[in-house]
């Protein structure tokens, strides 16, 4: 998700501005509807931020010689749902192009569309999905980490294909190479990615117990062994 400054063609980095920009500002207006109905939601807002730019500024090596890099959106969409992380995660893509050089400021839009976009939307789309069926909150919370992280990096090589198709196989022969470096070599980090969200979630379970009940997070990290003795 941090595709390199002039990697992209000036068009297509023109048209995921463009895609991108309403779910920025949407989101920046629902960061500030969720700052004002509570006071306690700044600090969660703030630690959703820090959290992503933390965790998608480690730079791990990858089995095909690229690098690879967790996400951290998460956490974030489960707790105030996916638009607050279209604005939270492009002010960490933003400032890591800046900071950090990862990623640039020409390909933001593409950047923002995979990781702070279609990355908290999957995410959050199975967390709802595994409470609808009542699955326990450990595994909506595990899955919703692991499928923002996975899906981040499949639209990225879905951009990557779109932007440098094969010579020979075109579209679909692009796609089969970047999601094969991208998306399959992902899949460890991914599951590391969920477990690690199940931790943070269980370490805010002690200090923000609160909180956490008021946004809908209940119960967010009983084991399966602590719902087996309850059922």
């Amino acid at each position: 998700m941090h595709i390199a400054e002039g990697f992209l063609p000036p068009v297509q980095c023109a048209l995921w501005f463009a895609v991108s920009t309403p779910f920025v500002i949407h989101g920046a207006r629902e960061v500030v509807k969720k700052a004002k109905e509570s006071p306690e939601n700044k600090l969660l807002l703030a630690a959703a931020g820090a959290f992503t730019f933390v965790l998608s500024a480690i730079k791990l090596p990858s089995v095909t010689g690229s690098s690879s890099h967790p996400t951290g959106t998460g956490a974030g969409a489960v707790l105030f749902g996916p638009p607050v992380m279209a604005f939270l995660a492009t002010l960490v893509l933003l400032f890591q192009s800046l900071l950090l050089a990862h990623g640039g400021l020409t390909t933001l839009g593409a950047n923002a569309f995979a990781m702070a976009i279609v990355g908290p939307w999957c995410g959050y789309a199975v967390f709802k999905l595994v409470r609808k069926v009542n699955g326990p909150m450990w595994l909506g919370v595990f899955l919703a980490m692991a499928v923002a992280d996975l899906s981040t990096y499949c639209m990225t090589s879905l951009q990557l294909a779109i932007a440098f198709p094969d010579p020979a196989s075109g579209f679909g022969g692009a796609i089969t190479k970047f999601l094969s470096i991208f998306a399959i070599t992902q899949i460890p980090l991914a599951i590391a990615e969920g477990v690690l969200g199940v931790l943070l979630f269980g370490f805010l379970r002690k200090v923000v117990t609160i909180d956490l009940d008021r946004l809908g997070m209940k119960s967010a990290t009983v084991k399966p062994t602590q719902e087996a003795s309850h059922a």
